[in-house]
């Protein structure tokens, strides 16, 4: 089949992610035509902003401000969505499809929340729907997962796949700053935004971990399936106490396979300092997989900025160009048929580290341990911290051995009722 000369892009949305697909697409441009087959060319630019074409070289007639110039361009063959949110980039992906559009996206709220769906109506249509850049930023994922991993029964996924996180514990850990202050400081060098919630809640973590999930293991797990918990309750004493007990703290995202149940959940954890997660600082983000046939394996990189998600999202455009070229279509596949489900949070089982300020008098230990032996939890070990002899306030530091979410939480608000405990200050899971 001969190689089309040219093949039409439209770009929906020219900021920080938009604007550097545009300048890699007009800056490499020799590069991708030799890879792609065809030229790439930018037909149809929606953004509100017209400014913007100056700034990035871009003609000024391909602006467009309704999205209908845009899915109605006869020569846009593939519509790359970077607006993000949840809408109208839900509705435009779709309609896109729908009109027989391929589509690129990097969003992992939209693919998390509407997976099935989309990808329904893109095989209905015969069309690609390519969304590598949604977790991991430029670590490639997506594809290995689908392609170089699939002949292994995936057991289990630890991830570390926010980098607004992770720069603000690896801070928390390295200067001994506390929660807020590390925050501000993230803001101030623009790696959180103006409003940090979605991260620092572990909502985004949710919103990837959902789509690793659901490949890996062949169930749709959308992200209100996922738990998850923030990382604004940890103090700088945490991380004091962490590594004294030999550990590092993280943000994690987990997904563990057990018969025809799955966990997804996302929470600080305590991890072993020696293991290769606790030495991932900063903005960068690592997965570790583990499978039956391939053992342990680590994807690690830079999770997200312009450079990086732009390889993600510009590769999965050369990706369709080649097909389309060959006259072929990767037709996405609905691997929704394990009949697998998530398992409540309150089943899970692991072990758990406990901090609180008791009355400095004999006794206290022997209470919170009856109301944990009650719930069936088995104490590891037990340190006394700090004492303020002003107050006759004393802090204890309670590691348990492996027990039952739920029973946790239950032994919890029973000790916190007790006379002798002033406040329980903070719990983290403990993952081995």
């Amino acid at each position: 089949m001969v190689a089309r000369k040219s093949i039409g892009i439209g770009l929906m949305g020219l900021g920080v992610i938009g604007g550097g697909v545009a300048k890699v697409l007009m800056g490499k441009m020799d590069t991708l035509t030799r890879e792609a087959g065809s030229k790439l060319v930018i037909k149809k630019v929606l953004e509100k902003d017209s400014a913007k074409h100056g700034s990035l070289g871009i003609e000024h007639r391909i602006f467009a401000t309704q999205f209908e110039e845009l899915a109605s361009h006869p020569e846009v063959d593939i519509v790359v969505e970077l607006i993000g949110g949840e809408h109208p980039a839900f509705e435009y992906i779709r309609e896109a499809l729908t009109r027989g559009k391929h589509v690129v996206t990097a969003n992992k709220e939209v693919m998390s929340k509407h997976w099935s769906e989309l990808l329904t109506v893109a095989r209905d249509h015969q069309v690609a729907l390519r969304y590598e850049a949604s977790v991991g930023g430029g670590i490639p994922l997506i594809a290995p997962f689908q392609e170089d991993l699939v002949a292994n029964d995936i057991s289990a996924i630890y991830a570390i796949v926010n980098g607004t996180t992770n720069y603000i514990l690896t801070r928390m850990a390295k200067e001994g700053l506390d929660f807020s202050v590390a925050l501000k400081k993230a803001q101030e060098l623009g790696y959180a935004e103006a409003d940090p919630a979605k991260d620092i809640e572990g909502v985004d973590a949710a919103y990837k971990l959902a789509i690793l999930t659901t490949i890996a293991f062949g169930t749709e797990v959308r992200s209100e399936n996922v738990y998850h918990e923030g990382i604004s309750r940890l103090q700088a004493r945490d991380f004091r106490y962490a590594r004294e007990l030999g550990y590092a703290i993280k943000l994690l995202a987990i997904a563990k396979r057990s018969g025809d149940s799955i966990e997804a959940r996302v929470h600080p954890v305590f991890i072993p300092e020696d293991s290769l997660l606790a030495k991932v600082d900063g903005v960068y983000n690592a997965i570790h997989v583990e499978g039956d046939l391939v053992g342990k394996v680590i994807f690690y990189g830079e999770g997200a900025g312009p450079r990086a998600t732009s390889s993600a999202v510009v590769s999965d455009i050369i990706k369709i160009a080649q097909n389309i070229n060959r006259g072929t279509t990767d037709i996405p596949r609905l691997p929704f048929a394990s009949g697998r489900t998530v398992k409540p949070m309150a089943e899970i089982e692991t072990r758990y580290y406990m901090r609180m300020s008791v009355a400095d008098q004999a006794g206290v230990l022997a209470q919170i341990s009856k109301i944990l032996g009650d719930h069936a939890i088995s104490i590891s070990s037990v340190i006394q911290k700090e004492t303020d002899p002003s107050t006759q306030i004393a802090e204890i530091v309670i590691m348990t051995h492996p027990a039952k979410e739920q029973a946790v939480q239950q032994a919890l608000k029973k000790t916190e009722r007790l006379a002798v405990v002033k406040e329980i200050t903070n719990f983290v899971r403990v993952e081995a």
